[in-house]
């Protein structure tokens, strides 16, 4: 397993734009489909992207493609999440996930290891 921190969440006004980073611990890093996720007050914890180990594939949720990007630097073992043209609706705690057997699995939810979250808040 790796362990995960998050950062780089605040609040912001719609329209602007915000990076996340995620910082995983160990060696193994490269061998970790890596993900991003939210929950957003009151509803349940939803995929947001996700990369593969090589970072040659990624997937987007539909309520964010186009708007966000996720990338990996295993060499930094960091993997960031670049948010442009927020809306209110992005308003969640975003968490890092990682999973080693695939990325259906990260999309699924079916992951080895979680962040423990940082705050984003989009204001209107």
């Amino acid at each position: 397993q790796v362990q995960l921190v998050e950062s780089g969440g605040g609040l912001v006004q719609a329209g602007d734009s915000l990076r996340l980073s995620c910082a995983a611990s160990g060696r193994t890093f490269s061998r970790f489909h890596m993900g991003w996720f939210r929950q957003a007050p009151g509803k349940e914890r939803e995929f947001v992207a996700v990369i593969t180990w090589s970072g040659l594939s990624t997937n987007y949720a539909d309520s964010v493609k186009g708007r966000f990007t996720i990338s990996r630097d295993n060499a930094k073992n960091t993997v960031s999440l670049q948010m442009n043209t927020l809306k209110p609706e992005d308003t969640a705690v975003y968490y890092c996930a990682a999973a080693v057997s695939s990325i259906s699995s990260i999309i699924s939810g079916r992951v080895d290891s979680w962040g423990q979250g940082t705050q984003v808040t989009v204001s209107s």
